[in-house]
């Protein structure tokens, strides 16, 4: 067991379930349709990352590499991508130009995208024969 990967992840897990009651029940008339179908997609990803960041972290005893680049970048990735979902989606409501955070979202999303292609190669290079 990953105690790193573990306990993150169960956070963003609950931080998810918070977000997405609070979207869906004090949001729900204070945002455009636009607005909270970005908000729940904001949710969803942190839910994904949080639940692989537990899965991960529970196989970790079978794995036979570190999980540390992997935990950083997802954790990374998962933070700059949905915070900045959330906070460009609720921006009207919130009264404040957020322009500066577009970038954000892609930049979290190569995050995850690199943190995942991370994984696939140290699961790879570690087990060459049951990877294929």
């Amino acid at each position: 067991m990953n105690r790193t990967s573990v306990i993150t992840g169960i956070i963003l897990i609950v931080i998810a379930i918070v977000l997405g009651a609070f979207g869906a029940h004090a949001l729900k008339d204070k945002l455009s349709a636009a607005q909270l179908s970005s908000f729940e997609v904001g949710v969803r990803y942190q839910m994904y990352h949080g639940l692989a960041l537990l899965s991960v972290g529970l196989a970790a005893s079978q794995l036979k590499f570190s999980l540390k680049i992997f935990n950083r970048m997802i954790i990374i990735g998962t933070i700059a991508f949905c915070l900045s979902i959330y906070l460009l989606a609720m921006k009207d409501l919130m009264g404040v130009k957020l322009s500066f955070l577009g970038p954000v979202t892609p930049i979290g999303g190569v995050f995850l995208i690199i943190s995942w292609i991370i994984l696939l190669l140290k699961f790879i290079r570690s087990n060459p024969k049951q990877a294929v």
